[in-house]
Formats: C-alpha cells, structure tokens, sequence
C-alpha cells in the first residue's frame, strides 16, 4: 500500500511526497485514504469565489463538497456554514485524518473550511489568488482563527 509521507517543509507548490513508507495515513480505514489522496488529486486548483468545478476554480466549501462526494458518495451541503452544522463536534487534540477543520476568516465564525491530514496540517481552497494546498495549523494566522472541527466519517 502506498502511503503519504510529510517531507521537508511545506511548500504550496510542491505536493507531499508520495513513499512507500509508514504513514499516519495507514493507520485509516481506505475510506479515509481515499478522501486523502482525492485532496491531494486537486493541489494546485486556482481558487474561485463560490466555484464548485475543478475545471473552473473552487472555493473552500466546494473543494470539501467535491472531495466527499467524489471520495465516499457523500453530499455535503454548499457553504463551510452549513458544514460546521454537521457530523461530530470534536476537540483540537482528537482530530484525525478526514475531520473538517473550521476558521473564522471573514469576521465571522465558520466561514472558512479544510480537510485534516494529521501532523497539525490541513488541506483548503485558501482564497483568490492561490491555490488548493496544505497549511500549517500552527502558523499564527491559523491558530488564531480556529473555530473548531467536525467528524463525518465514523473510525
């Protein structure tokens, strides 16, 4: 089984690497494999406001919508809003790969949302003029618009 692996820093153009060593990744079930690796499959998608095709640009909430859907059949709704409303809430220190990481990046809670990936890293659709990529939740700009996380699939 191929398993990710987090190597040197991170860097918005370069995808993680891709070994065939242990990871945090195989410790999931392949469900959440396949959500993971589905994320990864989008690094480097141009951001759009309100854009739910990758072909044209997505927004956080549409990138989160299509990983589930295309990953696990799951439907999840439009806005990172509505999103933080399902699944389980969960505390900082229980995040697991696959949970929905929420900020507060619009002056108002829950307007903004990522996929964990483990080792305090996330991956999101962060704003025009960039694109998808993995951040840091340690970073100061993160770890001071931290809203909470939500757990969708069951481990």
């Amino acid at each position: 089984m191929i398993a990710m692996s987090w190597v040197g820093p991170i860097n918005a153009s370069e995808p993680p690497v891709i070994s065939e060593e242990p990871s945090l990744l195989e410790r999931y079930s392949n469900s959440v494999q396949d959500l993971i690796l589905k994320g990864f499959e989008l690094i480097g998608i141009n951001y759009r406001f309100g854009g739910t095709n990758p072909d044209t640009g997505l927004d956080c909430s549409g990138f989160v919508q299509i990983v589930y859907k295309e990953a696990m059949g799951i439907l999840l709704p439009r806005s990172a809003r509505e999103q933080s409303e399902i699944g389980a809430v969960i505390d900082r220190h229980e995040l697991k790969p696959g949970d929905l990481v929420f900020f507060n990046t619009m002056r108002h809670a829950f307007s903004h949302v990522g996929i964990y990936l483990g080792d305090n890293r996330f991956l999101h659709a962060p704003r025009t003029g960039a694109e998808i990529r993995v951040e840091d939740m340690r970073q100061s700009y993160w770890m001071q618009r931290y809203n909470g996380a939500r757990r969708l699939l069951a481990r």
